[in-house]
């Protein structure tokens, strides 16, 4: 016993030297990326499709944990798959220029985004929307940072607030195949639904109403 505990110190002891080695710190930030990926989709995934799935879709409950378990492993795996990819390019592009320029980081994200992220599909869908927004945040920001557009002089958030919100009721009312379904979900249960109701059961209560046994 007192043997087997030994050789597990010395082998924590010996992974933690190589930890520690500089000439490992590139590949070795790739696996940690790989790993961190796939935690942070999983934590991020897990309670949106829990909700999502329980709030919006029928069927039984195994295949409401099948569909919650599915939509998380696709996203944590895509995740883990992207920052494997790109650390590992831009650890390629440092090693290759022998030091790290800007552009490595936007082509190694484009060939990771090609790569993983590129099947259409709704877990992908979701994550790009997501970035999109931010990204325009982002490179507005960073125009008027750089002096490439004026700073206004007021608040324009409330203007941004106002026409994010007019067109996306617009294309929910007249336009709703062209948004994602799980937004039409969303506001099909906040704009129509609460337009039906037969009794206080499905007023208050419920959204719809049970069926009568």
């Amino acid at each position: 016993m007192g043997d087997a505990a030994g050789m597990s110190r010395a082998l924590i002891r010996s992974v933690n030297e190589l930890l520690k080695r500089k000439q490992y710190r590139s590949a070795l930030a790739v696996i940690k990326g790989f790993r961190n990926g796939a935690v942070y989709g999983a934590k991020i995934r897990a309670p949106h499709a829990l909700v999502m799935t329980f709030l919006f879709k029928t069927g039984s409950l195994q295949e409401k944990l099948k569909a919650i378990f599915q939509a998380t492993f696709t996203h944590s795996r895509n995740l883990a798959y992207f920052v494997f990819t790109y650390k590992g390019l831009l650890a390629a592009q440092e090693k290759l220029h022998g030091s790290r320029w800007q552009f490595h980081s936007f082509l190694a994200a484009c060939v990771g985004g090609w790569l993983v992220f590129g099947d259409n599909n709704h877990i992908n869908s979701q994550i790009n929307m997501y970035l999109l927004s931010r990204v325009l945040f982002g490179l507005s920001r960073l125009a008027v940072e750089k002096g490439y557009i004026p700073e206004p002089k007021h608040d324009v958030f409330p203007v941004f607030s106002a026409l994010v919100w007019g067109f996306v009721l617009w294309l929910f009312e007249y336009h709703r195949h062209n948004l994602q379904p799980s937004l039409q979900s969303s506001m099909t249960y906040l704009y129509d639904d609460s337009n039906i109701w037969h009794d206080i059961r499905d007023f208050l209560i419920y959204n719809k109403a049970k069926p009568t046994k």
